[in-house]
Order: C-alpha cells, then sequence, then structure tokens
C-alpha cells in the first residue's frame, strides 16, 4: 500500500494515547421506524500519523457516536483524500456530512492570505475535499453540519476568511483548551453563545442563549458571501451560522456538540435537527418523536 502523501504538515497521535479512554458506551441507538432504511452520514476525517511515521485517516469515536446513537444514522468516515473519491461519488453515497473538528487548519491561500507561523499546521488534502463537498451540498440541498474547523470551512468555503489566532484581537478571551486537563475539562462547557433574534437555532435549542465548550484558536474573520452569523460568544466571536436561502439544512457551530451529545442539552437537540434533515432528504419525512 502506498504511503505517499500530499504536501501538508502533519497530525500526531497524542504520545501514550490511551484508547480504552475512548471505548463506545452502551447507549440505545435511535431506529427508524417501519424498517425505513437508515441515513448514511458521512464524517470528514483527518490525517494523523500513527506513532510518528505510519499515515492514517481518521476521527474521533465522538463523532461516530454522535452520528449512530443521537441522528440514527450509519456513520461512514470518509477519508480526506481528493483522488479516492469524486464530490458526485461521495453525495450519491451518503445523504449527508458532518465537517468535523480537527488540529490542522484551513491553509490561508484559500481565502487569500499569506501562510505565517500563527497559522499552525495544515492538512491540504482535506481542503480540498471539504470545501468543494461543502459547496455541492449546499446547492444541492444535502444535509451538512459543521463542527468547529467544519465551521470555519464553511466560512472559507463561501469565500469568507479567518483570524489565526482570535486571543489577540483586542477584548477577545482564550477560546483554546486546557492543554494539560483531562478529557472532561478539556470539553468542560465555559461559556455562553448568544442567538442573535429569529436566529433559526432559537427554534432547535428552545433558548436564545446556550451553554458550550471552547476548542479553537482560530476564529472567523470577515464573513463570506450568504454567511448568516446566527450567535456570538461574550467576546463577540462567531459561535454559530447559516447560510443564507440553502435549500437544505446547512447549519455549522464552532464548539463542539459531539462530546456527549447523546445527554447535553445543547448538543442533542441540534443532532436531532439533522437527524430531521437527513430522513427528509432520504425519505421525505422526519423522525418520530420519543
Amino acid at each position: 500500500m502506498s504511503t505517499q502523501m500530499g504536501p501538508h504538515r502533519t497530525t500526531r497521535l497524542p504520545s501514550g494515547l490511551n484508547l480504552d479512554t475512548f471505548q463506545t458506551t452502551k447507549t440505545r441507538i435511535r431506529e427508524p421506524e417501519n424498517d425505513m432504511q437508515k441515513p448514511v452520514v458521512g464524517i470528514i476525517a483527518n490525517f494523523f500519523l500513527i506513532n510518528d511515521q505510519y499515515p492514517a485517516q481518521a476521527t474521533g469515536i465522538m463523532n461516530v457516536e454522535a452520528v449512530a446513537e443521537v441522528t440514527g444514522a450509519v456513520p461512514l468516515i470518509i477519508p480526506s483524500l481528493p483522488n479516492a473519491a469524486t464530490v458526485s461519488d461521495l453525495m450519491n453515497i451518503c445523504d449527508g456530512f458532518v465537517f468535523t473538528g480537527g488540529r490542522p487548519n484551513v491553509h490561508p491561500e484559500e481565502y487569500g492570505h499569506e501562510e505565517t507561523e500563527a497559522h499552525g499546521e495544515f492538512d491540504r488534502d482535506r481542503d480540498r475535499v471539504a470545501l468543494p463537498l461543502i459547496r455541492a451540498c449546499i446547492d444541492a440541498g444535502q444535509p451538512v453540519l459543521g463542527i468547529c474547523r467544519g465551521f470555519q470551512e464553511f466560512n472559507v468555503a463561501m469565500g469568507g476568511t479567518l483570524h489565526p489566532e482570535i486571543r489577540e484581537l483586542p477584548g477577545r478571551i482564550n477560546h483554546r483548551m486546557n492543554p494539560d486537563g483531562t478529557l472532561d475539562e478539556k470539553f468542560e462547557l465555559t461559556h455562553h453563545v448568544h442567538l442573535e433574534p429569529g436566529s433559526c437555532f432559537i427554534d432547535i435549542f428552545g433558548s436564545d442563549e446556550v451553554l458550550v465548550n471552547s476548542l479553537h484558536g482560530q476564529g472567523i474573520d470577515e464573513t463570506g458571501a450568504r454567511i448568516k452569523i446566527e450567535g456570538h460568544a461574550p467576546d463577540g466571536t462567531a459561535e454559530a451560522l447559516s447560510i443564507v436561502d440553502a435549500p437544505g439544512f446547512a447549519l455549522a457551530v464552532q464548539w463542539h456538540p459531539e462530546y456527549n451529545a447523546a445527554n447535553d442539552p445543547v448538543s442533542k437537540p441540534l443532532f436531532e435537527a439533522f437527524s430531521d434533515a437527513l430522513m427528509t432528504w432520504k425519505h421525505g419525512t422526519t423522525r418520530a418523536a420519543e
């Protein structure tokens, strides 16, 4: 098997990673009623080096569990390798997509900026898969959900720009995770997001303010065409967006709703709304209320 990879910086798994931390729980998975076939959700993967030398494509088990347990869909990990499948191939196989978070950042070349040290690591193959796929799904009305890096990808896909280190901006707080904490501490709820009046997220959450986690360094600078910022952190950082005049579900959040998605009062309704969109796309119906 070839180990040739495109030109990009690499991301390494943390040393001493204990996979037992990420073992799945015995949570009931929502089953479609009336023997309807489950939707298939493509989860966009990231490039990793295992043991600093073996290239791999992977996603967090939390992403897989959130899709399987809360949306009731079949999770399918999509490698970020542009030569592996076309956008059309992926859209024909999957009913919707989750654009996950990841340590590598969108390369600033994608939005007309020069690369600097502050931009950190990159995954150019993911850029080449995710950005055109987002545009095509939005145009087709195929359900898409963006998370953290995925939130930023939505903005770049629509012609927007990113700031590489938002904590350096006047009045902004540090939105990065605690690098030395436990997994629970890294994903702890840290700040509120205030949703704009009339936001579609208010209908999803049943509130105009929600409490979320925060694990990002970059953030939206200039908004792209058709990007509507639906919510902000207390320091003004954009945290939730929708696509103006999108024919289908096209929402993204800067936080990580995949963590504890089956129980968190913010995460669960977001993935349930995504589930409704998937069922409508696949079957022309919505999931039954529990």
